[in-house]
């Protein structure tokens, strides 16, 4: 069945039409939606529905793919730990210097008062000469706990992940959101200790959160702090639960995206200091993608004597959107895999870069893994 659906896809890249295949963390079902021409549908206001891919920086466009064809097929494969081997991105000796003194900059720039943490990334080139479809059944059998997808239109690009961070899901008005911070190596199944660099960037995203939402929903609360896992690295996590206004999903989204988590704070010190100073385009990489506003249907009438009355039904959004992060761009011959981490005032470069290195594991393991 899965093969059936690879193959499907297949044919839209040799056809040269839009499609995305992609599995929710922890579902054993995998999902492709099939646009069926090449035309370019940008998200305006996020009432649309369809599959949404949008950039880190909104006033570019946000792509929608139209569910002109969807299927749904079960996902059995056997799951498998690929072993972190020690690679050469972590001895590129020049973007090692470039990237750490960005980081002195940056915390220069804290020290300053300009902001408190700043997110900087960078993206590494490495060969791929793979079976696409081949790389993106690695990323399955590896990240079960990640929303893990296959993103395709001939006119913008090619791109796969496998994040773990959700950015919100919606349910008719009511909505769940998290922050996400910290990195952690696992080593065995033992929990990590985090040290308060890495508690307070956390915290630095929770308070961002609920202050930005705070004034644009009708309630809000959240969960204590725990720390989860996704693929071989650990990381700190805040769910929090609300409800907004009716039709203002959009006012949600906006207010969320880019979280300090992808960006930093303040929002607009720390993302003028990005497209200043990062010297690339991030294009999708930290924005974010999923199902926006599925139609659901739901029965008004839960007493099944009353039979009479079950054919009246509700009809309730849901939107599931993921930030995209642990991703990479494919070429011809080459992927580009991006990266980044969290600047705070006690921030170390040379244990950010190693962070970096440590990050682009989970793209790396599954190109020429065999």
């Amino acid at each position: 069945m899965v093969h059936e659906l690879f193959d499907r896809a297949a044919n839209c890249l040799k056809e040269q039409l839009p499609f995305v295949l992609y599995s929710k963390p922890n579902e054993n079902e995998l999902v492709g939606v099939f646009q069926n021409n090449d035309a370019i549908h940008k998200v305006d206001d996020f009432t649309e529905t369809g599959f949404i891919f949008a950039p880190f920086d909104l006033n570019l466009d946000a792509i929608l793919l139209k569910m002109d064809a969807v299927e749904k097929v079960p996902l059995n494969l056997s799951h498998e730990a690929l072993s972190a081997e020690n690679n050469s991105l972590k001895n590129n000796s020049e973007e090692r210097s470039r990237y750490t003194k960005l980081i002195s900059n940056a915390i220069d720039e804290i020290d300053k008062g300009n902001f408190n943490k700043v997110v900087l990334s960078r993206k590494i080139e490495v060969d791929c000469k793979d079976d696409y479809f081949e790389v993106y059944q690695r990323i399955l059998s590896v990240y079960e706990k990640a929303f893990c997808y296959f993103w395709y239109h001939p006119k913008i690009g090619t791109w796969m992940g496998a994040t773990p961070e959700i950015l919100v899901k919606s349910s008719g008005s009511k909505f769940t959101t998290m922050s996400l911070a910290g990195t952690q190596n696992s080593v065995g199944n033992d929990a990590p200790n985090w040290e308060e660099k890495e508690l307070h960037e956390q915290q630095l995203v929770t308070d961002y959160i609920f202050d930005t939402l705070k004034d644009k929903v009708i309630s809000l609360n959240s969960s204590e702090r725990e720390s989860v896992k996704a693929g071989q690295l650990w990381h700190l996590r805040t769910e929090m639960k609300g409800t907004f206004a009716p039709n203002k999903f959009g006012n949600v989204l906006k207010a969320l995206h880019p979280t300090p988590a992808v960006c930093g704070s303040p929002l607009k010190n720390a993302k003028k200091f990005i497209l200043e100073n990062e010297l690339y385009n991030r294009t999708f990489y930290t924005g974010f993608l999923g199902e926006l506003n599925m139609k659901s249907e739901l029965s008004r009438n839960r007493n099944r004597k009353n039979q009479e009355n079950s054919a009246y039904r509700s009809v309730m959004k849901t939107s599931e959107l993921y930030v995209n992060l642990r991703c990479m761009q494919l070429f011809k011959d080459k992927a580009e895999i991006y990266v980044g981490g969290g600047i705070t005032a006690e921030s170390i470069p040379e244990k950010e870069w190693e962070e970096t290195a440590l990050k682009s594991n989970t793209m790396f393991l599954v190109l020429g893994s065999k």
